[in-house]
């Protein structure tokens, strides 16, 4: 059924196409959804002074009306694990912090000098650093959600689901790294689906013959280890860089796992032109971000 329901959204041409975690469309309903101004902090090293290089991230505080804790999430730009700065991220920033969230925008180690999991590891350090931070930029550490794409997407899916338990929690991961939500465009989320590129065989040290632990290890879709968190993914239907059923794939993944995810398909776009296009999927993506982290009212006594 999930492959019937595909095969006519992608036969629906131009524009969109969401799924729900039952694989069905869903209507769009525009959020009203209010804008609140933000400081943004002079950028500053999150990493600990023995780190093998000083790594920065951007904060952007949204201003709020009273003292009440807020959701924060943390952002992971793009490049093949290779190149790119959190500049890439800042529009989808500031998109954050006016719907209110505390965003910690951050730039990470590069491959092939610094190879996986070193990435991973300066995730897990930025999420101790939010933790560290949290009573004076009044986060909810229970509602730090991932948003990232490309390998961006990969590092902040593979941080929500292995960063904190497993053999990826050693030595920097923990209950501190545990994600509420994650936001994913074009994610590459299983690395042995690629051929032995320049890029993943960089990032891991060499090809799915050499290193397949690497690999799986490396490859989301394949830590899926108890209930996932929500996912929201989105991605171009004609992504060469990145071919759909990387998403596709995962989606389906999720759900058989017991996770809630839905997939935002964007219809005649390739991987750049998917993030340049981004507009209506962030939106719906915040939408779905929002929804899992916003407080429950406790029930009424009677």
């Amino acid at each position: 059924m999930p492959a019937l329901l595909l095969a006519g959204a992608l036969l629906t041409g131009c524009g969109s196409t969401h799924l729900d975690d039952s694989f069905a469309p869903v209507a769009a309903t525009p959020t009203e959804a209010p804008s609140l101004a933000f400081d943004a902090l002079p950028a500053r090293t999150y990493t600990p002074p023995d780190w093998p290089r000083p790594l920065r991230a951007e904060v952007l505080l949204p201003r709020s009306a009273d003292d009440a804790l807020r959701p924060a999430a943390l952002l992971v730009h793009g490049g093949g694990w290779q190149n790119r700065t959190p500049r890439d991220m800042a529009g989808i920033a500031e998109q954050l912090a006016a719907r209110g969230y505390v965003t910690i925008n951050i730039e990470h180690r590069f491959a092939p000098e610094h190879r996986f999991p070193a990435q991973l590891h300066d995730l897990q350090q930025a999420m101790a650093w939010i933790h560290a931070n949290a009573e004076a930029w009044r986060v909810d550490t229970a509602r730090i959600v991932g948003v990232g794409f490309s390998s961006g997407a990969h590092l902040v899916s593979l941080l929500a689901l292995a960063g904190a338990e497993g053999p990826l929690a050693e030595p920097h991961g923990g209950d501190h790294t545990r994600l509420a939500a994650v936001l994913a465009g074009g994610i590459p989320s299983d690395l042995f689906k690629f051929p032995d590129g320049r890029l993943v065989v960089e990032f891991l040290g060499g090809t799915r013959a050499e290193v397949p632990e690497q690999y799986a290890l490396a490859s989301p879709a394949r830590q899926i280890n108890g209930q996932p968190p929500p996912f929201f993914l989105f991605h171009g239907t004609r992504d060469r860089l990145v071919p759909l059923d990387h998403s596709t794939d995962f989606q389906q993944a999720l759900v058989a796992r017991g996770g809630e995810a839905e997939l935002y398909l964007q219809h005649g776009r390739g991987h750049f032109l998917s993030f340049l296009t981004r507009g209506s999927a962030i939106e719906a993506g915040i939408d779905f971000l929002t929804r899992q982290v916003s407080p429950t009212e406790a029930p009424s006594v009677p």
